[in-house]
């Protein structure tokens, strides 16, 4: 084996594993929506609405 197939095969083991991790914490949500972008949690409570007419 040379070392280009072996960086290839990194790469590719370590995108398998973060496509794993995502699906992984998708399926694992406790709140908000599955995709894990953090929009869902986000605290708007503070934040007054602007009056721009």
């Amino acid at each position: 084996m040379d070392i280009q197939l072996i960086l290839v095969l990194i790469v590719f083991l370590l995108a398998v594993l973060y496509l794993g991790r995502m699906f992984y914490r998708s399926l694992n949500s406790k709140k908000g929506c599955a995709s894990n972008c953090g929009k869902c949690t986000a605290d708007f409570s503070d934040i007054k609405p602007s009056d721009t007419k």
